[in-house]
Formats: C-alpha cells, sequence, structure tokens
C-alpha cells in the first residue's frame, strides 16, 4: 500500500485521493476523540531514532502544514547534511539532492514503519558500500580499513559536529575528514609540511618513490646511480637527531656518508675523479674526460655509451647538437607526436636510464585529446595501442565508443535520438551502473509510475524478454499493456472490462480496476455497480476477505459470490431468528453500518417498551444464555412478560 509521502508525490489525481484521505483521517480523529479511551489514528510508530518526536503534538516538527504539497522540515534537525549539501561535498551532495520541501529525503528514509525499522539503508550492504559516492574512494590499504576505524567523533571535523542536533556523533558517517593527519601521526614532526601525499601513497606508507610521491631530484641532491636502490632510512637513519634527519645533512663529499676504504691513500683526489654513482668497481681511467663539466653530463644509459658513438672518428673538439633527442636518435614513431606541444621530444615519454618503461602513463594521457578516466585508467596501453615494433599506432580512433567497443545491444539504438552513444547512458566509471534514470524513462513510450519506479531494470530488461530467442538484453517492446508482463491471476473473469478502450483508443487493461500504485488498490473497480454495494463497515474489508477461491482451487472467483448474511458472517444468535429454509434476516434488526446497536423494533413484539423500560438495557431482561455447538448464545426467546419475572413478588400490590 502506497504511503502518503508516496500519494504527495505523485500525479495531481493522486493529491486528492490524498485531500480525501485526510478529511477522512480527521472526520475518524474527532470521532474518535469523542470517545474516551479511543487513541487518535496515527500512520505508524517511529523509528527509534526518531522516538523523542512521538506524540500527535510533535507532527509539526517534521511535517509543515497548510502548504500545498507535502512538505517535511528534515534539514532543520540534519544542519548537518543542509552544511554538506550547501558546500556541494559529501555522499548526499554527489546524489545531485536538490531537496525540494524535504521530498528527497523520504525518497529513502521512510519513518512511520516501526520502532525497530532501519532509516538507513546500505546499497548493497555497509560492508559492500561504494566509497567512490562520497567523492573519497578507497584504495590502497584504506580499502581493507573497517568503517569505525575512521568514522568516529575524534576524526569528524569540528564544524560538522557541532551542527549534530540530535544524532550521536558515534554513530554518524558523515564529516569525517580526508586529511592524513585527522588520522594519523605526522611521523616527521611538520619539519616536511602537512601534505603526505607528496611522499607517500596509500598502497604502502614506505614506498616513496612512485608516481606523485617525493622527488628526490628536486633536492639539492639529486639521487643517481646506486643511489637510486639505497632505501631512505639507510641515509635518513632513525637514530639520527630531527633536526638534521631530513633538513641539514653533509652530502657535499662522498666521505660525509661512505668511508674511505683506500685510508687516505688518495688524499689529492676525490672519490668522484675515479668512481660514479653507477657502481663502485666501475673505475674510470686516469685520462678519463669528466662529463658531468660539459654542457651535457651523461647520465643513465648515456654513461655506458662509447666516446666514439657519438664523437665520430675522435673529432672531440667538433661541437655535437644535444637539444634534443632526435639530434642523435631517429623517431621510431615516425612524427605521430609532432603536433604535440614538445613535437615529439622523446623525454616526454622516455628516460636516459632506459627507453622502457614509458613515462606516459594515466597523468600524461591527460594531456592528450583522450584523457584515460574511469575504467579507461586501469586498461593495459597495448589494449589500444597493439603492439607492432615500429608501426605500432598511437593515434587511433576514439570519438565514438563503438570505434573501440562492440554494440552490445544490438543497434537498438542506433536512430535518433541516440545515435549509439553510449555515453547518453554509460560513463567510464562503470559500465553497468546506467545513466538512464526514472526522469529520462518518463520520456519514452512506457513512463515508469507508481511501483514501476521502484523495479530494478534487470527485471524487465532481462534476456529472453520481448520474445527475443538470442542473448541480447531488449529494451524495445511491442507490447506494453500489463499482461505482457504479467500473468491475468483472473484467467479473463473481467475481460470485457479489459477491453474497453480510452479516449485516445487505447484499451483499459487492468488499469480498468488497478493503478500501478499498488497492485491491491482497486480504486478504478466502482463496486456501488454491482449487485453489492459496498456500505457501512463494507467499505473496509478486504477483497479477499469476501471473494476466497473455492475449496481445493487457487483461482479466486469474483462472480456469482453469495450475497446474503450467512455466506460470509456466522449466526451469532444459534438460528433463534431463522425464518424461511432456515435464513437468518439479518438486516431486520443491523445495518452494515455498524453491527451494535441493534434497531430491533421492539413495538412489534408482544411487549413494547413504553415508559421507564424505554431506557431499560437489552441484557436486563434477556438473560437466558443456552450452549450451541459449543458457544455460549444469548437467547431472546422465551422471556417472561409477568412483572414478577424481572421486579419480584409483590410488585402489583405496591403500584396499587
Amino acid at each position: 500500500m502506497a504511503t502518503c509521502e508516496q500519494i504527495a508525490s505523485g500525479p495531481s489525481h493522486d493529491r486528492s485521493l490524498l485531500a480525501v484521505i485526510r478529511l477522512s483521517l480527521l472526520f475518524a480523529a474527532l470521532v474518535f476523540s469523542a470517545s474516551p479511551g479511543k487513541s487518535q489514528i496515527s500512520p505508524g510508530p517511529l523509528a527509534k531514532a526518531h522516538q523523542s518526536l512521538s506524540g500527535t503534538s510533535q507532527c509539526a516538527s517534521c511535517h509543515q502544514f497548510g502548504a500545498s504539497t507535502p512538505t517535511f522540515k528534515c534539514l532543520e534537525c540534519h544542519k548537518e547534511i543542509a552544511r554538506l549539501l550547501s558546500e556541494n561535498t559529501g555522499y548526499h551532495a554527489r546524489l545531485e539532492m536538490k531537496n525540494p520541501n524535504g521530498k528527497e529525503c523520504v525518497r529513502c528514509h521512510l519513518d512511520h514503519n516501526g520502532e525497530n525499522f532501519s532509516l538507513i539503508h546500505w546499497e548493497p550492504s555497509k560492508k559492500q558500500f561504494d566509497h567512490r559516492l562520497t567523492g573519497y574512494p578507497l584504495e590502497g590499504k584504506h580499502a581493507g580499513v573497517d568503517c569505525e576505524k575512521c568514522h568516529t567523533p575524534s576524526h569528524m571535523l569540528p564544524e560538522i559536529r557541532a551542527l549534530l542536533k540530535r544524532q550521536d556523533p558515534a554513530g554518524s558517517y558523515l564529516g569525517a575528514s580526508t586529511k592524513c593527519m585527522a588520522c594519523h601521526e605526522d611521523y616527521h614532526k611538520g619539519r616536511l609540511g602537512k601534505d603526505c601525499e607528496n611522499c607517500h601513497n596509500v598502497k604502502d606508507w614506505k614506498e616513496a618513490k612512485t608516481t606523485k610521491n617525493f622527488d628526490h631530484s628536486k633536492t639539492r641532491y639529486p639521487l643517481t646511480g646506486e643511489h637510486l636502490q639505497v632505501l631512505c632510512e639507510k641515509c635518513h637513519k632513525p637514530e639520527m637527531p630531527q633536526e638534521v634527519r631530513f633538513r641539514g645533512m653533509k652530502f657535499q663529499n662522498c666521505s660525509d656518508c661512505h668511508l674511505d676504504p683506500h685510508h687516505g691513500a688518495f688524499k689529492q683526489k676525490r672519490c668522484e675523479d675515479c668512481h660514479t654513482t653507477e657502481g663502485w668497481k666501475k673505475v674510470l681511467p686516469e685520462f678519463s674526460f669528466d662529463h658531468s663539466k660539459t654542457k651535457y653530463p651523461l647520465l643513465g644509459a648515456h654513461m655506458k655509451v662509447s666516446c666514439v658513438a657519438c664523437h665520430a672518428k675522435g673529432e672531440f673538439q667538433r661541437p655535437l647538437k644535444f637539444s634534443n633527442c632526435t639530434d642523435c636518435h631517429k623517431d621510431i614513431h615516425n612524427g605521430q607526436f609532432a603536433g604535440r606541444p614538445k613535437k615529439g621530444e622523446c623525454a616526454e615519454c622516455h628516460k636516459v636510464e632506459g627507453w622502457k618503461p614509458s613515462l606516459f602513463g594515466v597523468t600524461e594521457h591527460a594531456t592528450s585529446k583522450y584523457p584515460l578516466e574511469g575504467k579507461h585508467a586501469k586498461v593495459e596501453c597495448d589494449k589500444c595501442h597493439l603492439p607492432a615494433g615500429k608501426e605500432t599506432i598511437y593515434k587511433v580512433k576514439f570519438a565514438t565508443c563503438t570505434d573501440c567497443h562492440k554494440d552490445p545491444h544490438d543497434r537498438q539504438f542506433a536512430k535518433a535520438p541516440f545515435e549509439n552513444r553510449c555515453e547518453g547512458c554509460h560513463t567510464v566509471a562503470d559500465w553497468h551502473r546506467s545513466l538512464f534514470t526514472i526522469a529520462k524513462h518518463r520520456k519514452t513510450k512506457f513512463p515508469l509510475t507508481g511501483a514501476h519506479a521502484a523495479v530494478t531494470c534487470a527485471e524487465c530488461h532481462k534476456v529472453g524478454a520481448a520474445g527475443r530467442k538470442d542473448k541480447i538484453i531488449p529494451f524495445y517492446f511491442d507490447d506494453r499493456t500489463c499482461t505482457g508482463c504479467h500473468q491475468d491471476p483472473h484467467h479473463g473473469e473481467f475481460r470485457d472490462r479489459q477491453e474497453r478502450r480510452r479516449p485516445d483508443g487505447t484499451k483499459f487493461g487492468c488499469e480498468a480496476c488497478h493503478n500501478t500504485r499498488s497492485w491491491v488498490e482497486v480504486a478504478g473497480f466502482d463496486h456501488s455497480k454491482t449487485k453489492f454495494p459496498l456500505l457501512g463497515v463494507h467499505r473496509t474489508v478486504a477483497c479477499n476477505d469476501c471473494h476466497k477461491p473455492p475449496v481445493g482451487e487457487k483461482k479466486i472467483v469474483f462472480k456469482g459470490t453469495p450475497l446474503i448474511c450467512e455466506a460470509c458472517h456466522a449466526d451469532v444468535h444459534g438460528k433463534q431468528f431463522a425464518r424461511q429454509q432456515g435464513k437468518t434476516d439479518c438486516a431486520s434488526c443491523h445495518t452494515a453500518e455498524r453491527w451494535k446497536p441493534s434497531n430491533f423494533d421492539h413495538s412489534q413484539t408482544k411487549f413494547p417498551l413504553d415508559g421507564g423500560h424505554k431506557g431499560v438495557a437489552c441484557d436486563k431482561c434477556h438473560s437466558l444464555v443456552k450452549v450451541v455447538d459449543g458457544k455460549s448464545v444469548l437467547f431472546y426467546k422465551p422471556t417472561p412478560l409477568e412483572c414478577e419475572a424481572c421486579h419480584g413478588p409483590g410488585i402489583r400490590n405496591k403500584k396499587s
């Protein structure tokens, strides 16, 4: 059954229905309040988190009355969410909530469902919650940390915590700081700034040499050769004083870190006169040229190149071009990168330490015409740039998704307005998470209304639906009637009603009685036009209380349902008022409005109620009880008519 909140957010005729319901509830409240001991009507008990707002006098705390549409005051209490929405941060903001009149809150957080009803629904579960939806994806070591390790009051932003009005901060998942130092101790005591990610990553704290981590080449002591393989703590030793461990270290001479294995035998020379960082055992000849003092110091693999490979025929005095890599090396990519800002300079992707691996990663790909985002960021290069040696193509087609991907929909969306543009429904973040919303579905030939809006896509769009015999998921349906998806539970009993047509020529079908809000809601069926109009309390009786399947069958039959009282109700009088053919005319004493009090006319009996007898309760005179079929039944016949039977002997003499 649809809630008032759901009806209120529906079409105009739904809001009219809501108005009728509200008037009915108001009338019932007045009737019940007039009788002592009767409780007022409530849509249901509040959840445990809102128990302090229980009671009819508290309704206005959450609901605003008098508005043209249902209005909720969620953000007046939950100011922490209001703050995050205004700052466009956090989970709710990424859902693009606009929160008009609080309707977007009640779409997910429905109350009045009982004290133990959970107001928070984790999709699919708390452990499987996609943290990327909050704007802070959990990666590396963060991915395995329990939620409660980070979401604690001590890690919450003070300005958010101060806005929590009723909620215990320990139970909130909002406002957690994304700064490293909110959870981790600053091992460097502030000496290297507050941005830990400049040196470290979430995969491994000790791994401080990867992309986006600490770049030692920007210090006064760039690491080269074998120094690149040395662990940080080998030089920055933990036992060193904090003030010199990362700043103020000595490194001018090799002997600042290394012992002199020659014991001072070569005091006139420095270590670098004979050795390089490439390896201690690689000794330079005494006559070797110190290339580091030229305009082109030899680094990386260049140090292994023989002199004559560059200085042809031993002409060392002849100037050489070295501004660009292509001054010496051939462009094996055949000019594919000539249009880039650096005109295809090799150093954009390669380094002197080795031609492979390439430095052109996801970050660098963002400078191209096709930045890698979402799932594309994890795709190996050779999946798009098929390896073919010097013939490898790097400038590939990417105008449409189908340039690389096969159309899994069998050209169902090839025509306008989609024209096979995958990005209209999908993103590179996740193919299975469609952008085709309920709002977009309303623009199709089958708008989703009522309960259909809560149905998952896969329940209708599944393999084998719409008559397809292949494994392609269908998205176009020729038959959009109810029976196109649902079986007729009435087995054609109401075919005449279903065949009637609307003004536009379409058949009513199941909607002749039902609607998409709820199958059990049969507002379209007018019982007053049947042989048995529903009056009084009969209007509140569920359909299946009267229309039941015959014994031994599952099929419910609506036509031919008995119309007499005994067909549904047991004779509580033990057949003492039965007349012809053993039937009791209940309507002679009772009405459908209510069973009690009886409208029995005592003046038609042998003992009309006159005078003081008019106000006497029935059970004062009728007290004869018999057991019928194991139940005690009050019998009205025979009842003595003499005064002495009720008032005792001598009553006549007193009157005289």
